[in-house]
């Protein structure tokens, strides 16, 4: 696939990092040149210096023969008129682009072909607000992913002594926890995967567990893992930026939350923004004597996310030393990132992986309703629906172990009812049902499958199973 990508920043190097790994053809258009050199010293890309709204700088960089364009420059003005030309003037067939703006949302007058001919918005801090929020909703997880409409969910999970399925084998998860059908679809064991999983595959103290079920057995799901932890009540968030601001948004009817922001304008801008029981505070998040103060000690979650690395690290091992429950760190380089993993930090994410799976959905080849990027880009999870029949798709009309998944991925649940036979979508009186699928589950024409991929380069041996030949045939 040709795409091109406008902007060079965080979020375009995390971008094309993940294409060219998968072996897109990628151009970065930015008006920096020196960026532009250390990507190409560290990726198989081609760089083009200039602005790219101009049309000369898009006929230099490829876009006649351009499968997407992906704009993630700095100005929301900037990737909308791209995406507008690139549509309008070179017939690009996909265009997406980064958005803070609530203003501009999927499916605007707006956003459609008569007005910026966006085919789809992303906003890397509304996916980050979102991802946190899943995990203060359920402290005990590492990772909630969500699939097929909200009814499937991904859940990464450490495991501790004492959960009901600690040093238990996986055959014996039917017996110690009825009524709740699930299916762990990796283990992580000191950072490796484990090769395969069988039936005597047990759960050890400290594993990273992926395990799959309906959405409304997470929180039993969670407790076999680990003893519940109380629900958070008490919220501490270091910096007031605008992931910082959304988050206190969403959150502030649930949660006593508070907010440390070193900038006093911005700290009068926030009292503005939020109800009166947020407290706003102007410090310095890794200032020990204002913590304490605070009483980090009493804090349920404590929320690193301002804009600098060191700070956010810092900040979290400063408060879970004096006493704070979990605490999480928003990390943009993947170095960093790496490194805390083990540490007292509970969790570290990255703005720019959180946004991948948008992107990667319109990559994928075959019907793909969702990706979500995992072990910070290692692994992957896909959603997508089987067309065709037993005759033009190798996933339909099959049982799992027929089918010729490559090694180590595995289909963790199906989603069966979302479309009506003829392949359109069901209406709302509609009742799905939740399949988590075993080696013998027979996959049907317009199941939604969700399938783990513990290594970026099976992808595309998955995808193939699911693209749709009129002359297949088995």
């Amino acid at each position: 696939m040709k795409i091109l990508i406008l902007g060079a920043g965080r979020v375009g190097e995390s971008v094309a990092q993940s294409l060219v790994s998968e072996k897109n053809d990628i151009t970065v258009i930015d008006t920096n040149p020196v960026r532009l050199r250390e990507l190409q010293d560290k990726m198989d890309l081609r760089g083009v210096v200039g602005n790219g709204i101009q049309p000369s700088v898009l006929l230099e960089a490829g876009i006649e023969d351009a499968d997407m364009i992906i704009s993630c420059a700095a100005m929301d003005e900037t990737n909308l008129v791209v995406c507008k030309v690139a549509h309008d003037v070179f017939n690009v067939p996909t265009t997406i682009a980064r958005v803070r703006s609530s203003e501009f949302v999927d499916g605007s007058t707006l956003m459609g072909k008569t007005g910026f001919a966006v085919d789809q918005v992303i906003c890397p801090e509304e996916s980050v607000t979102t991802y946190i929020r899943k995990l203060i909703e359920h402290p005990e997880a590492l990772q909630v992913l969500e699939f097929a409409h909200g009814l499937v969910s991904l859940i990464a999970v450490r495991a501790v002594a004492g959960g009901p399925l600690v040093q238990h084998s996986l055959a014996e998860i039917p017996q110690l926890v009825p009524g709740v059908d699930m299916r762990i679809v990796a283990i992580y064991r000191q950072d490796m995967a484990l090769p395969s999983l069988d039936g005597n595959t047990r759960i050890e103290p400290g594993d990273e567990v992926f395990v799959l079920s309906a959405t409304e057995h997470i929180r039993t799901v969670l407790s076999t893992l680990r003893k519940a932890d109380r629900p958070v009540k008490r919220v501490m968030i270091a910096g007031g930026g605008r992931v910082g601001l959304r988050l206190a948004r969403e959150i502030q009817h649930k949660y006593e939350v508070k907010i440390i922001e070193p900038n006093r304008q911005r700290c009068e801008y926030l009292a503005t923004q939020l109800e009166g029981k947020v407290l706003v505070l102007s410090g310095d998040s890794t200032d020990e004597d204002l913590l304490c103060d605070e009483n980090v000690q009493d804090m349920d979650m404590f929320l690193s996310l301002t804009g600098d690395d060191e700070n956010n690290i810092m900040g979290c091992l400063l408060a879970k030393r004096l006493g704070a429950r979990r605490v999480l760190a928003v990390i943009n380089r993947k170095a960093y990132a790496d490194l805390v993993q083990g540490t007292t930090i509970d969790i570290a994410i990255s703005p720019a992986q959180a946004v991948i799976g948008e992107l990667l959905a319109y990559v994928r080849r075959g019907d793909v309703e969702a990706v979500h990027s995992l072990r910070r880009g290692a692994a992957e999870a896909l959603e997508a629906i089987v067309r065709g029949d037993r005759k033009t798709c190798r996933m339909a009309g099959r049982r799992i172990d027929e089918v010729g998944l490559p090694k180590g991925a595995q289909v963790g649940a199906i989603v069966r009812g979302l479309h009506r036979p003829d392949g359109s979508e069901a209406g709302l009186d509609a009742k799905p049902e939740v399949i988590i699928a075993h080696h013998d589950t027979v996959v049907q024409p317009n199941d939604h499958v969700i399938v783990f991929v513990p290594r970026k380069r099976m992808v595309r041996e998955v995808e193939k199973l699911f693209q749709v030949s009129a002359t297949f045939m088995f």
